[in-house]
């Protein structure tokens, strides 16, 4: 694995003690207007990095906390380098695109964000205009991968990629059958054909794909066709890809339908990954894939201790986001921000662990395995350390 883009960790102390403040991010105005695109670099020569969040809206809570730790990343890897600018993309497509097209013209040399798969969407066209006035490349905070695209690539965590990485689990402890018990919404869909796909590939067998109503009270009934589908030799592990507090009624169905953590093996995905998931008896021993969260620990410390808070679980991203940029103007005079060195085939390492950028505008992580306990949840699979070989 490279190197970590967060080489300056001796000013994390600084940081964490309370010494120092970070660096505001200035907040343009995006109802100004500028006639010229300006040039990426300021006359200091630091590269011009554009933050598309939503700081206004029902989602400005998130927005200002990535802020901040885009703040926080300033300082520990890019404050000589980068000079930050928060553009407001608010909660829809249009107010997205104009703040992509007032950091444009200011001349930014690349834009993070924003954190809404519709917005990163819309923004595509822009990017792919390229030229004078044209677009800078995108690194959306989205993890929604029917946004990405070349020129626009998503840095969120995907959930397929952790569908791939428990069921892999699964198989490397000896289990070959598999079922899912999902939401028949578009996720709850994209999650069983990802099981299905991968399972085939890892030479196991799905036997049941249960689709439920998401708005039915009563989930016993398609939880007895799971079970009766079920029935054989060898152990079972049902994925159960629902998040807290609708995760309960699914359980109790399958629980009632003679499916439990004792007769089978629950696994998820990072939506398990809420504090206090293990005081679910139900869950207890179940594995979801998510990064490892040693690393992310240190993180929310410093944050908490600069800021007063703690901050939004997706703030990792605007974090690890800034400190990209700040690696990727290190890479030769002058920085580049081109396709090219974004998809840097030997990735990246930030406090969600090591991530890569593929063409097609996706992104690859490396997840660990965490068993679900009563006091605490546990790193049962590692995360890998490098890409030496695929990972998800």
């Amino acid at each position: 694995m490279r190197p970590s883009f967060f080489a300056l960790l001796a000013a994390t102390v600084l940081l964490a003690g309370g010494c120092v403040d970070p660096p505001k991010v200035s907040t343009a105005n995006t109802s100004a207007t500028t006639p010229a695109k300006a040039s990426p670099l300021t006359a200091s020569g630091k590269a011009r990095i554009a933050l598309l969040l939503p700081l206004s809206g029902g989602a400005a809570p998130i927005g200002k906390s990535m802020q901040q730790a885009a703040e926080m990343a300033l300082f520990d890897a890019g404050a000589r380098e980068l000079s930050l600018s928060a553009y407001d993309s608010g909660d829809g497509t249009a107010t997205a695109v104009e703040a992509y097209n007032k950091a444009r013209t200011a001349g930014t040399a690349l834009v993070l964000g924003p954190l809404f798969g519709t917005s990163a969407t819309a923004l595509a066209p822009l990017v792919a205009q390229g030229g004078p006035g044209g677009g800078a490349n995108v690194v959306a905070f989205s993890n929604d991968e029917a946004a990405a695209r070349p020129g626009v690539w998503v840095m969120g965590i995907a959930a397929p990629p952790q569908v791939r990485r428990v069921v892999d689990h699964a198989i490397d402890q000896g289990i070959k059958r598999f079922a899912v018990f999902a939401p028949q919404t578009t996720y709850g869909e994209q999650m069983a054909r990802t099981l299905e796909s991968h399972v085939a590939v890892r030479g196991g067998t799905v036997v049941s794909a249960e689709l439920y109503d998401p708005n039915s009270r009563n989930l016993i009934v398609p939880a007895q066709r799971l079970a009766s589908a079920a029935k054989g030799e060898g152990k079972l592990a049902v994925l159960v890809p629902v998040a807290p507090p609708r995760l309960s009624p699914a359980l109790s169905a399958l629980t009632a339908a003679g499916l439990d953590n004792t007769t089978v093996q629950f696994i998820g995905t990072g939506v398990w990954d809420v504090n206090g998931i293990g005081g679910d008896v139900m869950l207890r021993g179940a594995w979801y894939a998510a990064p490892d969260p040693a690393r992310r620990a240190d993180f929310e410390r410093r944050f908490t201790s600069t800021y007063g808070r703690p901050p939004h679980r997706l703030a990792t991203l605007a974090y690890d986001g800034v400190g990209l940029a700040g690696h990727l103007m290190r890479a030769r005079p002058g920085g580049d921000f081109s396709a090219e060195a974004i998809t840097n085939p030997n990735g990246w390492s930030g406090v969600d662990g090591i991530f890569r950028f593929l063409p097609d505008g996706r992104s690859e992580r490396a997840l660990a395995v965490i068993e679900i306990q009563a006091e605490r949840n546990v790193v049962v699979s590692p995360a890998p350390t490098s890409f030496t070989r695929p990972v998800n």
